[in-house]
């Protein structure tokens, strides 16, 4: 099952041929979606595409002599463009879900589907009761990551992954619900008014310099939304603890005997 393309071409994406990405696979693939700028709205020209997503091994795999495969990662030129898949065994990923790993649920949730499966729609479902107010510490940490990169690069790049990840966990603690487009956060959550200009400069190199943020309102805008991400997190309604365990241990189950042994 694929989704329609129009999507895909409206993030600047290439055609992406989904034969040759489930072609190339081992095992069965549960979906494949975009990460990455082309998700969070803002990449540049000579942007690479990622791509990520679940694979599901057959049980012989895990319990066999041989170590599995739980995560595989292989990359290829499309057309000049890189191409990078990353994609988890169903397992490890949804245990990765369990912790309050916001990157996992938006490769899950992304709208930029390039292969799903009726089972991709199943978890998917499921991902409100893994979501918790812990989330925010992982929008925390990462925008805390990016802007140290900010600091010492002055790159523009990490700059928007800062706020990209601020709002993120700011819409999600107020609202439950989880959106890592950039440019529709900004309709969203109240934001700098500069960032649209932002945006449009990263269009133009993926390692550009930021030169028109002014460093000293950057900062303080930057604290400001680390505020607004601490308050958020406090008020919001969202569980302490993920609630879905049992579903999700089934889910795992019927996808691992679904999967046929290798003759």
């Amino acid at each position: 099952m694929h989704m329609d393309t129009t999507l895909l071409r409206g993030a600047g994406l290439p055609d992406i041929d989904p034969a040759r990405i489930l072609g190339g696979e081992p095992s069965p693939l549960l979906f494949a979606t975009v990460s990455g700028a082309h998700l969070y709205g803002f990449p540049s020209r000579d942007s690479d595409v990622d791509l990520r997503g679940v694979h599901v091994l057959p049980a012989e795999d895990l319990v066999g002599l041989r170590p599995p495969e739980e995560t595989r990662s292989r990359m290829w030129d499309h057309d000049g463009t890189e191409m990078d898949l990353v994609t988890h065994d169903l397992r490890k990923f949804v245990r990765l879900m369990l912790k309050p790993n916001g990157y996992l649920l938006e490769q899950l949730l992304s709208p930029l589907v390039v292969h799903t499966t009726p089972l991709h729609a199943e978890l998917a479902a499921l991902a409100p009761s893994v979501t918790t107010r812990n989330h925010a510490h992982h929008y925390r940490g990462f925008a805390g990551t990016q802007w140290r990169l900010f600091e010492r690069t002055g790159e523009l790049k990490p700059l928007l992954y800062t706020f990209r990840a601020l709002l993120t966990g700011i819409r999600l603690m107020r609202t439950g619900t989880l959106v890592a487009h950039l440019p529709t956060l900004l309709h969203d959550v109240a934001a700098p008014a500069y960032l649209p200009s932002l945006i449009e400069a990263k269009t133009e190199a993926e390692h550009g310099a930021a030169h028109l943020a002014d460093g000293a309102a950057v900062a303080r805008d930057v604290q400001a939304l680390h505020t607004a991400l601490d308050e958020a997190q406090a008020a919001s309604r969202l569980a302490e603890t993920p609630s879905g365990f049992d579903a999700l241990h089934d889910l795992v189950v019927h996808a691992r005997l679904g999967v046929p042994a290798v003759p």
